[in-house]
């Protein structure tokens, strides 16, 4: 598994990954990404070759606690498996999103800083308003979010 890291930044470093079943839709969000101005560094996979979203989504979690990029996406067929791939390591707060509001709530009231996508559940377009309200958004840091996410670990 291999990871590049693209694009002239004048925003954060986002790091991107997906299984078989995501790959064309990480590329689609990855490009949304490099247009917007963000640095992206691209965990894989890059091919449509059957591979294992387990291995991404724990690509994600180290990526993200090394400090290689702030936040995430991912990709694959449903989100669900490579969301939980992803949460079993500290410090990963991944949302399975499938229209905007959950991606405006995911980061509103739980700071998630991965946000998980089903290439086989949503198209491209709400895919990428998805991420566009996901990374537009800011956590709601009040007293009681702040408490139940310092509950998380």
């Amino acid at each position: 598994m291999t990871s590049e890291t693209v694009g002239e930044t004048t925003g954060e470093t986002i790091a991107v990954a997906a299984d078989h079943a995501g790959f064309e839709l990480k590329n689609q969000l990855k490009d949304r990404l490099l247009g917007a101005g963000h640095a992206v560094l691209d965990l894989g996979t890059h091919g449509p070759e059957s591979v294992d979203y387990p291995d991404y989504g724990s690509a994600m979690a180290e990526a993200l606690g090394a400090g290689r990029a702030s936040r995430g996406v991912l990709v694959c067929g449903t989100g669900i498996g490579i969301s939980i791939a992803a949460n079993r390591h500290s410090g990963v707060r991944a949302a399975v999103c499938h229209d905007v509001t959950t991606a405006k709530l995911a980061r509103q009231h739980n700071d998630a800083n991965v946000l998980a996508l089903g290439a086989r559940v949503i198209g491209p377009e709400t895919a990428l308003q998805c991420l566009d309200v996901f990374l537009a958004t800011p956590f709601d840091s009040g007293e009681r979010h702040s408490r139940r996410i310092a509950k998380l670990g």
